[in-house]
């Protein structure tokens, strides 16, 4: 166990006051070197040899000074030499060494000044012996002190993950698989952590491993297994015969190693990653993603994009922040100054239990404890405020047994118990660092609770003592839609929702918030709060009445919410998912925080509002209905018509030519066919119109009739029966919803969400619009205006379902519930109708430009975005004369008209 900083400070006092006069002609660089690792507590014989041989670059031989594999490199020079190129000799040591046994450190020193140089980061620092004293903390690497928190984006992790899924190939070559396999690597992976963090004494067994196992690994499975034993056994229980090279491994408990595990065999080269392994350090691995990349070792696929499959920090973060640490930072501050009230806050923090329900390798449960943990090193202080920290493992409330976990796989349930140990670990050192006093809880006496079962079939209150309940419950349940679901999956949703109406059309995800709903209203007593990470699908579109209708019903109340971002980190070829955070509880409080982005990848902005609805926007709660008619007057929108013709109706343009020179009287039968694709890019495609076409006609031309025959067998093979049916009209499409005159307005059924409008425009009947994008027909210049303008799409953000993140245009929920200008003037349509014109004009005077140049934020036009602009003061003056400020506030108001137009949802109608 690593001295006390106030131990290691009075030792090198003593030091340096005993070297402050030696002389080049008495001093001895060994005896230097030996008290000075002994001001750390550090044996030198134990973990370092002076003058070791190497081979420089040169392929000249030399000779360190004092080297320490893995952790230092010492090049010492009499009193008053050159320091700098001491430390360029030192570097040329380096070329003789593996690399699992480069250092972290070079030290170079004259006995009087001491050059200190961390080689990842570049770091150098001097100082004269003298001022050894103060500056003990740059020396916590030899001490045994963590000197900086693991970063989660620190390349060690990705290295250890690595070379864990190397073990992990090389044991499963061997026949070592399954179960076994994985609770043999969650062992090592604690032996290894272990050996860089104190809890062993400083790279015991590193130093086990290579000095005391053949190099030709056939006995390392004996011993693995035999200190595997060790471990789990307390010392009053050794044999009295046990070699010492043993004995010298403390008692863990815990029960991570009292499982008997078949003996694995080993061989050279998986000895070699072992030590590789073991040659890094340790105590820069953060127990918040390595679970997941550890885990992503186990396929291989996964293992490609290594670092893709991790829950950054900081998203983490953005749950927890909102749904608990925030308030108890701000409860700490009110009550720092009162020592009794104090107290009572660090009791009322030991006793605050937390589940994720859906735990994976528990990354939200480690970021969770670790910032308690920290809270309550802050606690500490205040309470001992001007008194002698000692016994600072007796002040320390806080444990992992205040944590649970519910995980469908079993690795994954078990790294996640040994992460927040070795997260409880690493917090000892933060505080031990804090106040100078080793805080060491080996044995392992208490542990969360991770449950391998499914948890939507699980009680969740099974694993609490009787009479408690959860304080909070989080996590970030699986991503999986609705329609990619198994059998099993569905039936687990359906049940989680009481078999709710059109729950069937829900993603995965729901589930759990129908049983989180589920528990607080049973075992919660209004003291349970929640909060999960989710696909935006749930707050879009069909999926919010479905989902929330029978949450509200229960008293369900959103308390804070993140709207959609993009959920990725860094790694190389990871998918960005677009989520949102939505914290909930079966009772209410008084101000509701809802978190903005102006884009996915934009950082927050936060408003503090009296009520969040379902569609996580500033207002009542609402839910917007499937309806099959506008709930105003205006026209009706429909689909585009559909081939349903396995493409033989289809064309692109040189197709087209290609096919109208094999037959040309079919020349009079296309017409251009017009998706969401071709509208927005400009693409060219075309489709045979055989509407109102004679028999006679068709008999002249046999081409034609070949693809019809092809539709025919295309359709008579289909599973549907009404497709079936249509093989008797093969010449037709399937579904015709085209108008036979006049123009008509397009709407693409999906848009990209760059874009601040999504593109509509008009369409004469002799272009044929596709099933891929809605029409308007007998549409005026006043629907377009209203259909193109901010407000409208302000809307369409707010309650339109997503593909990825791109917005999904519904008739349904989207233009049939849309609230229209109650009763706009003469002059107020006149008005809009001539913006909606100029919007038309400018885009024509771009000629070359697609709909996706002319509405690219970074290419818009300038006559286009004035155009833009003017249209929407004329459409907002249609509902009112203040202007907007805000897509918030445009939101805010279109939820208040839609109450008006439909009479009042869920309490009423709203008074103004």
């Amino acid at each position: 166990m690593p001295l006390s900083k106030n131990e290691i400070r009075r030792r090198a006092t003593a030091f340096a006051h005993e070297w402050r006069d030696a002389h080049n002609e008495d001093a001895d660089a060994k005896s230097f070197w030996d008290g000075f690792l002994q001001v750390f507590g550090i044996p030198r014989k134990r973990v370092a040899v002076f003058e070791q041989l190497v081979k420089k670059l040169d392929d000249r031989q030399g000779y360190i000074d004092l080297y320490w594999p893995g952790k230092l490199v010492v090049e010492h020079k009499s009193r008053g030499k050159d320091l700098a190129k001491a430390h360029g000799q030192a570097i040329g040591y380096l070329h003789g060494l593996k690399d699992h046994e480069l250092p972290e450190y070079i030290v170079v020193s004259d006995f009087q000044r001491i050059h200190l140089h961390h080689m990842e980061s570049g770091e150098a620092f001097e100082l004269k012996l003298a001022d050894l004293p103060q500056h003990i903390d740059r020396f916590d690497f030899i001490s045994g002190y963590t000197s900086r928190a693991p970063r989660e984006q620190d390349p060690v992790n990705i290295r250890a993950a690595e070379l864990m899924g190397r073990l992990h190939d090389e044991l499963k070559a061997t026949g070592y698989e399954g179960h076994a396999l994985e609770v043999y690597l969650v062992r090592l992976l604690f032996i290894l952590f272990a050996d860089d963090t104190s809890i062993f004494e400083n790279e015991l067994f590193y130093d086990w491993l290579e000095g005391h196992t053949s190099e030709d690994g056939s006995d390392l499975g004996p011993k693995l297994e035999r200190l595997f034993q060790v471990l789990n056994t307390p010392p009053a229980q050794r044999s009295n015969r046990l070699d010492e090279r043993f004995a010298a491994f403390p008692y863990v408990n815990g029960k991570l190693f009292e499982e008997h595990l078949p003996m694995a065999d080993w061989d050279a080269g998986m000895r070699v990653t072992l030590l590789e392994a073991a040659a890094l350090n340790w105590s820069r691995i953060s127990p918040a993603i390595f679970g997941a990349l550890f885990q992503s070792v186990m396929d291989p696929k996964a293992r490609r994009d290594l670092g893709a499959h991790y829950t950054s920090e900081a998203n983490i973060l953005k749950l927890i922040q909102p749904l608990f640490l925030d308030e108890l930072w701000e409860e700490f501050n009110k009550v720092k100054a009162s020592k009794p009230k104090l107290q009572a806050f660090h009791k009322k923090l030991s006793e605050l239990r937390f589940l994720d329900p859906a735990c994976g390798c528990g990354n939200f449960l480690v970021i969770t404890y670790r910032e308690l943990r920290r809270l309550e090193v802050e606690v500490i202080r205040a309470l001992m405020k001007g008194q002698q920290v000692t016994n600072v493992d007796q002040l320390i409330r806080l444990n992992v047994d205040q944590f649970y976990g519910i995980e469908i796989e079993d690795f994954p349930a078990q790294i996640a118990q040994v992460a927040l140990w070795l997260t409880d670990h690493q917090m000892n050192q933060e505080i031990s660092q804090a106040f100078g006093e080793y805080v060491l809880r080996i044995p392992l006496r208490k542990s969360a609770t991770v449950i391998h079962a499914n948890a939507l079939r699980t009680d969740w209150s099974a694993p609490l003592p009787p009479g408690k309940h959860y304080d909070y419950i989080l996590g970030n349940p699986p991503f999986v839609g609705s329609k990619l679901m198994s059998a099993d999956m569905r039936t687990d949703l359906l049940a989680a929702m009481d078999n709710a109406p059109n729950s069937g059309i829900l993603d995965f995800v729901c589930a759990w918030y129908g049983l989180a709903a589920r528990y607080m209203k049973k075992h919660g007593h209004g003291g349970s709060t929640c909060a999960f990470v989710s696909t935006n699908s749930i707050v879009q579109g069909e999926q919010v009445a479905a989902l929330w209708a029978p949450l509200l019903a229960q008293g369900i109340k959103i308390h804070f919410a993140h709207r959609t971002f993009r959920w990725n980190n860094e790694a190389r070829g990871v998918a960005a998912v677009h989520c949102v955070i939505i914290g909930f509880a079966d009772h209410d409080v008084l101000k509701k925080r809802l978190y903005s982005y102006s884009e996915p990848k934009a950082e927050p902005t936060m408003e503090v509002v009296d009520n969040i609805n379902p569609y996580l926007v500033a207002g009542r709660d609402i839910l917007i209905p499937s309806r099959s008619k506008p709930i105003c007057n205006v026209p009706e929108m429909m689909k585009g018509s559909q081939p349903t013709d396995d493409g033989n109706l289809l064309f692109t343009k040189e197709e087209m030519r290609e096919f109208v020179k094999l037959e040309p009287g079919s020349k009079k039968y296309i017409r251009p066919f017009v998706g969401a694709q071709e509208f927005i890019n400009g693409e060219e495609r075309y489709c045979l119109w055989l509407k109102h076409t004679s028999p006679a006609e068709l008999r002249e031309l046999p081409y034609v009739r070949e693809r019809i025959e092809r539709i025919r067998r295309f359709r008579n093979a289909s599973t549907k029966a009404a497709t079936r049916a249509k093989a008797a009209t093969p010449a037709l499409f399937d579904e015709d919803r085209q108008p036979e005159r006049g123009n008509f307005l397009i709407v693409p059924s999906v848009s990209s969400e760059r874009r601040a409008f999504a593109p509509i425009g008009f369409m004469d009947a002799k272009t044929i619009a596709s099933n891929l994008c809605l029409i308007i027909p007998k549409a005026t210049l006043f629907h377009f205006g209203v259909l193109t303008s901010t407000m409208h799409m302000s809307w369409m953000r707010a309650v339109a379902g997503r593909l990825k993140s791109d917005y999904r245009y519904s008739n349904k929920i989207v233009y049939n519930n849309y609230p229209w200008p109650s009763a706009p003037t003469a002059a107020q349509r006149e008005a809009v109708e001539s913006a909606a014109q100029v919007v038309l004009d400018a885009r024509a005077n771009h000629p070359g430009s697609s709909l996706a140049d002319l509405y690219d934020p970074l290419t818009m036009p300038a006559d286009l975005v004035k155009a833009h602009q003017a249209l929407d003061r004329a459409v907002d003056k249609c509902y009112r004369t203040k202007p907007f400020t805000s897509e918030a506030e445009r939101v805010g108001y279109l939820f208040e008209r839609y109450e008006e137009v439909v009479g009042g949802v869920l309490g009423g109608k709203r008074k103004r």
